[in-house]
């Protein structure tokens, strides 16, 4: 079964609509088209969808005479509800996923749980960041973008950069570390874990 999901998310800031693909057949390529207005914003929600092995159409319209803020939260939003969407009942996922990823010389590091329980651990310092924006997206927006996918998404989420003088490059391999903890996630187990929900609950969905 494909798991696939398509959300709206319509108010007086933004217009978004994000359609999440986290599985292909054997032989698919890859469908990424990300619109949000702003060019840095769109390069990271590509790596991410590209590394994760996953499709992604977010196209945003908004408020970017005000600034980014709005349109980068409510993109992190969007996704977040179509990546939990998508997920649906859990049942079979590996649920944990850790990711590092080097991009020249910086290196960062995601750690994810499909948990249910929305919290994400990402501060200005956790990412080094430096300059004030990077493109068109400030920088101040990293750990907001993360905090606001978590929510949506319903996970866990724990980022830092552990090294790194390029902000691109940390921003970049940050995205990347997270898109390698998401692949490994939401892969589907076999075996004893196979069709289970990944807690002693019985259940993560909510």
């Amino acid at each position: 079964m494909i798991r696939q999901a398509t959300v709206s998310r319509n108010t007086s800031e933004t217009s978004i609509s994000c359609t999440l693909t986290l599985d292909h057949e054997p032989g698919a390529t890859q469908n990424i088209k990300v619109a949000t207005g702003i060019g840095f914003l769109d390069h990271m929600f590509t790596a991410l969808a590209k590394h994760g092995h996953m499709s992604l159409t977010l196209e945003c319209k908004g408020d970017l005479w005000i600034d980014d803020h709005h349109s980068a939260e409510d993109c992190a939003l969007a996704l977040g509800e179509a990546f939990k969407a998508a997920l649906g009942e859990r049942k079979g996922i590996r649920r944990y996923g850790t990711g590092y990823a080097p991009l020249d010389e910086a290196l960062s590091r995601a750690v994810i749980d499909i948990s249910s329980r929305p919290y994400c651990v990402c501060t200005p310092k956790d990412l080094m960041m430096k300059r004030e924006k990077v493109g068109d997206l400030s920088t101040e927006m990293f750990p907001h973008i993360f905090h606001s996918f978590a929510v949506a998404a319903g996970v866990t989420l724990h980022i830092d950069v552990l090294k790194g003088e390029n902000d691109h490059h940390k921003a970049e391999s940050a995205f990347k570390a997270l898109a390698l903890a998401i692949r490994e996630a939401i892969t589907i187990e076999q075996g004893v874990a196979a069709g289970q929900v990944p807690s002693t609950k019985g259940v993560l969905a909510i």
